[in-house]
């Protein structure tokens, strides 16, 4: 894009698509790098690395991804010390360990409630904003069955865990790497390492797991998921979606929609009708380029 992000400057090459299984797929190169700097929770002297819940996200591939890997860890251990069960970045990927000190993890969405507080009385539905995208949310839960895999996107998606009857068992997946996604959490349970994607702190039920983002979207792509509920910037009459790249905004790109758009069972936008310049969301055609068609 052009400064301003007005005016596309420079047009990409094509990529080749080729299909498998009926299904359309774009062909794109692996990406390397010279350097990856992680931050990883425990790691051994040999460079056996562990990471603490949600922050082994990426942080793992992209070791495998570079050249030389770099890994600040909170404790370094002697060889032998840690479960090999538990390793989750052979010391084969790593070149470099730093130990740090005094910590600080900022939280940039600390979303709680308060002791004895029902998920879905927390502060943060409590404001206009919050009452409108729990309105929705709510809506949006009835859609979800028994024994489903839901996969949730960023923004109102997130909070449709704070508003699912109790009946259901249900399984809700996030990119950054939770199967089995709970909700908001009290004051004492808040942890750094335990967010959405939406980058809200959260709690993992019983039976939950975490992975790595390359596995959430092998679930994807595998088809293993029931029900994606994504957000949107546009939605034609014809189903079409737009939740794609606003120029110099917080989401910068497409991300996991582009997977979720074709890889799920069934696909539900769950946004506002207007933007906050009173525009409509909901159009004959989209005017911004699209996530999926007829989704």
């Amino acid at each position: 894009f052009a400064p301003g992000g007005a005016e596309v400057e420079e047009v990409s090459i094509g990529k080749e698509m080729r299909i498998f299984n009926n299904m359309r797929y774009i062909m794109v190169h692996s990406l390397t790098t010279d350097y990856a700097i992680v931050k990883g929770h425990v790691a051994d002297t040999l460079g056996n690395v562990i990471f603490n819940k949600t922050a082994l996200n990426f942080n793992s591939d992209m070791c495998k991804a570079s050249k030389r890997a770099i890994v600040e860890v909170e404790e370094i251990v002697p060889a032998g010390e840690l479960d090999p069960h538990h390793i989750q970045c052979p010391h084969i990927y790593v070149q470099r360990l730093v130990k740090g000190t005094n910590y600080v993890k900022p939280i940039e969405q600390y979303t709680i409630r308060k002791d004895g507080e029902d998920a879905s009385e927390s502060e943060y539905f409590k404001t206009e904003s919050g009452k409108i995208r729990a309105k929705i949310a709510k809506r949006a839960a009835q859609f979800v069955q028994d024994k489903n895999y839901i996969n949730l996107g960023i923004g109102i998606p997130v909070l449709i865990t704070n508003f699912l009857d109790p009946k259901l068992e249900v399984h809700f997946q996030s990119e950054n790497g939770i199967l089995g996604l709970g909700e908001f959490p009290y004051e004492h349970e808040v942890d750094p390492d335990l967010i959405n994607a939406g980058k809200q702190v959260v709690t993992i039920k019983k039976g939950g797991s975490f992975m790595t983002s390359s596995e959430t979207f092998a679930m994807i792509r595998g088809g293993h998921i029931d029900i994606t509920f994504l957000g949107g910037m546009q939605v034609s009459e014809k189903g079409d979606l737009a939740n794609w790249i606003i120029p110099g905004k917080v989401v910068k790109g497409m991300g996991g929609a582009m997977d979720l758009v074709g890889g799920a069972k069934r696909r539900i936008v769950v946004m506002q009708h207007c933007t906050k310049n009173g525009r409509p969301k909901i159009l004959r055609e989209c005017s911004l380029p699209l996530t999926g068609n007829k989704c």
